[in-house]
């Protein structure tokens, strides 16, 4: 099948450990060879034990107590330590040519944004045949806030910038919405309407800010990259549905499509 990895990425919070784990479980369910990558130096407990773990080569510990770095410049120091001795990582996949790999990235957005080190680490995982599919996660609670949401909306356009590989936005912990995750709303989000941004966030700022929010309503509206995929971990139907999603963006398997969801806002989804 080929040399597949899914990185998942996101704000701290966002729940990305809880979705490796959760298409860890859906994965192994279906029969499907698959390894969890842990590239978090900060991260400490694991459901499913990663098959390659980032602090057996630089411990984030070690490197704020040796360096005096605090937890973000610590973390930084080590991603950049991981490319600067790439050649540990090699070797650590040699054992997984032809399993599936799913990648449990840190939270820092600087990563993703202005800092390449991420993009130095696709770039490498491609020259040796990967298949990479970006996953970016925001936690569904930012839509309490429009200023936060439209945060998350451009940090997650700057990670599929900068990244250039295929992207799936997620919208996770959908179940924590209730009833609003079935409400017509849902779809501005989900297909992010820059005149949220607008109509909500101007209500309570400061005039001074208007022209700010208009001029990222604009560049919202031109780059018109990003969509979510609503995340339910508690419908398998929902954990399903991302996981094909995933895989068409890549091409695992080139049989297989996506499932046409019967809802896609309320996460209720079409079985044939």
């Amino acid at each position: 099948m080929g040399k597949h990895a899914v990185m998942v990425m996101g704000p701290a919070g966002s729940g990305k450990s809880t979705c490796c784990r959760t298409l860890m479980t859906h994965c192994e369910a279906t029969g499907r060879s698959v390894h969890l990558v842990n590239l978090d130096p900060a991260a400490e407990n694991f459901e499913y034990q990663p098959s390659i773990d980032i602090r057996e080569l630089v411990p984030l510990d070690d490197v704020m107590d040796e360096l005096g770095y605090g937890p973000n410049g610590g973390l930084v120091y080590c991603m950049e330590y991981l490319i600067d001795n790439i050649e540990w990582l090699d070797e650590e996949l040699q054992s997984y040519d032809d399993d599936y790999l799913i990648l449990d990235c840190p939270g820092q957005i600087e990563l993703y944004t202005h800092i390449p080190v991420m993009k130095r680490l696709v770039s490498h995982m491609q020259r040796l045949n990967y298949s990479i599919c970006g996953v970016y996660i925001i936690d569904s609670q930012f839509i309490e806030d429009t200023a936060k949401f439209f945060a998350g909306v451009l940090s997650a356009t700057s990670a599929m910038v900068q990244l250039e590989v295929p992207h799936i936005n997620v919208m996770s912990k959908m179940d924590l919405l209730g009833e609003r995750a079935e409400s017509a709303e849902m779809e501005r989000y989900l297909e992010p309407d820059p005149g949220l941004l607008l109509e909500d966030a101007n209500v309570t700022m400061r005039p001074r800010f208007y022209r700010l929010n208009e001029a990222l309503v604009k560049l919202i509206e031109e780059f018109n990259m990003v969509q979510f995929v609503p995340l339910n971990i508690e419908h398998e139907d929902s954990v399903a549905y991302l996981l094909a999603q995933i895989d068409n963006a890549m091409q695992y398997g080139e049989d297989l499509e996506p499932k046409e969801p019967k809802d896609e806002l309320t996460g209720n989804y079409d079985d044939e």
